[in-house]
């Protein structure tokens, strides 16, 4: 049962990057690709029926950690604080940026307000890419799985690490520039004219840098953690997720030439779920290695909460999935089709 819901937490982690994955995405090109205020509409409307309801499921899977391993939730919440208090500052600056440009109509406050949300959309995708990388890496965990990292301190990924160091500095770029290509598909999926060729042509033009960074992260990551292929070893099933990272990359490229937007973006969702997958192969059965090898790791086994409540719990978590996932589905039937502009301001097609 531990096994399941690991399985359960990684999935629901993988919908949150999927989903507020293109969200982020939007907010770190919105500038670059709207030339008038009449495309910035455009842009926040392709995410704004849905942005606030994508970031539910960050909590959703906060909670459903918190009630299947407490021993990590108690562990990474207080060893991660200050990475943690800087992201729910960012995820308050992108919700007041989104909400508060539309309160004046004047210049200086939408461009400050569109600042926020591009500044706050791109440290969110690097904090996130950084995070993930720190749990592959590892963190110093003493003998009762309590630590603590400052933001940084060598910049060595070894001994007494920090937040940030050159991998965990790598894993913030890939997942930058992932996620920026994600909204960008998004983004070219729900307009049209020059702004739809704007999007596909700057996702197409980082493919490049994905695949160098995507490649290159695999020697990084056996050289940080010797032995994170093991269980691709012991399972060679595993490599069908290698498999679809690549597959998702050609996906993207083959398609955005051929301006099929909405086959580009599955081929997206298929590389993010072959990445994040990948990574939770990696460490499996591990939730949070110990770097200091001390063999301190929090595990599926020592940090599981009792059999019976996992049983019980997963009953009551399908129920509720069933509620959400419903009700997403029709969310974005309603808001399915694409977002124009037009002389009185911005509409949406069916």
């Amino acid at each position: 049962m531990p096994t399941v819901w690991f399985v359960l937490v990684a999935a629901m982690l993988v919908g949150y990057v999927l989903l507020d994955g293109f969200d982020l995405g939007a907010g770190i090109v919105h500038l670059w690709l709207a030339r008038t205020e009449s495309e910035r509409r455009v842009i926040l409307r392709t995410i704004g029926p849905v942005w606030d309801g994508n970031e539910v499921w960050l909590i959703a899977a906060g909670g459903t950690l918190y009630f299947a391993f407490p021993l990590l939730y108690a562990s990474a919440f207080s060893g991660f604080y200050l990475p943690l208090n800087i992201v729910l500052w960012l995820l308050i600056l992108r919700g007041i940026g989104i909400e508060f440009r539309h309160h004046l109509e004047t210049r200086v406050w939408r461009g400050l307000f569109d600042g926020f949300f591009a500044l706050s959309s791109t440290l969110l995708a690097v904090f996130l890419g950084v995070a993930l990388a720190n749990v592959v890496r590892g963190v110093p965990l003493s003998p009762d799985h309590s630590f603590f990292e400052p933001l940084w301190t060598s910049f060595l990924p070894r001994g007494a690490t920090g937040i940030l160091d050159w991998y965990t500095v790598l894993g913030g770029v890939l997942a930058l520039v992932a996620l920026t290509i994600h909204g960008c598909w998004w983004v070219a999926l729900k307009t049209e004219d020059d702004l739809q060729r704007r999007a596909r042509r700057l996702a197409i033009r980082l493919l490049p840098l994905l695949a160098i960074i995507t490649i290159a992260g695999v020697p990084l990551t056996v050289a940080v953690r010797s032995d994170s292929l093991r269980n691709y070893s012991a399972h060679p099933l595993a490599f069908v997720l290698p498999l679809a990272v690549a597959a998702g990359w050609v996906g993207m490229a083959v398609y955005g030439r051929q301006a099929a937007e909405r086959k580009a973006f599955l081929s997206s969702c298929l590389y993010l779920v072959g990445m994040l997958g990948g990574a939770a192969v990696a460490i499996y059965p591990r939730l949070l290695p110990d770097s200091s090898g001390a063999g301190h790791d929090i595990t599926i086994a020592n940090a599981a909460t009792g059999s019976y409540a996992l049983h019980v719990g997963l009953v009551w978590w399908s129920f509720g999935m069933a509620l959400a996932v419903g009700y997403f589905v029709l969310v974005y039937r309603m808001f399915r089709g694409k977002v124009i502009a037009d002389s009185s301001g911005v509409q949406r097609e069916s």
